[in-house]
């Protein structure tokens, strides 16, 4: 058992040592994010993290994860979260992330996007298609279109006189 315990920290820490910065502060988002909504009872860890893209244009890197999660016996209010064991037969929601960072020094986040659905919901292509879409136009945001846009503007535009 502590084999496979010791097996198991191990594979962890390969797949966060192949992280990049950026990836691995998504993965922290997506983990908090997850935690904060009020149906989530127990702790989630990373279990997988499938399909990384990181783009980098003159407008800033967008990162796209597909993060798969993993049920702990923990509770959310539990003080010490780095002990909590994986239960097999529970809930294993499969979360996509989308973010776009600026090109400071420290990224800021420009725009970002996640759903976690529980696995076996991945298959339902409304999911897929509004996945897509909400990716698309986050790694749009910061782009030369969005520059021009003034709060505001569209608002007074459609007051004036013709």
């Amino acid at each position: 058992m502590k084999r496979l315990l010791g097996l198991a920290v191990a594979v962890l820490a390969l797949a966060a040592a192949g992280q990049t910065p950026l990836q691995r502060r998504v993965v922290k988002d997506v983990l908090d994010y997850f935690h904060s909504r009020s149906n989530v009872q127990f702790l989630f860890r990373e279990q997988s993290v499938e399909g990384a893209v990181e783009r980098v244009d003159s407008s800033g890197t967008f990162v796209q994860l597909r993060l798969n999660l993993a049920q702990t016996a923990c509770r959310k209010q539990t003080q010490r979260k780095q002990n909590c064991r994986i239960t097999e037969s529970r809930r294993k929601p499969a979360c996509l992330a989308c973010y776009k960072f600026d090109n400071s020094d420290v990224p800021k986040v420009l725009d970002k996007y996640h759903n976690c659905v529980p696995s076996h919901h991945l298959s339902v292509k409304e999911i897929k298609h509004r996945d897509e879409a909400e990716c698309r136009a986050v790694e749009e945001a910061g782009k030369a279109s969005d520059a021009l846009y003034l709060p505001g503007m569209y608002a007074f535009s459609k007051g004036l006189p013709a």
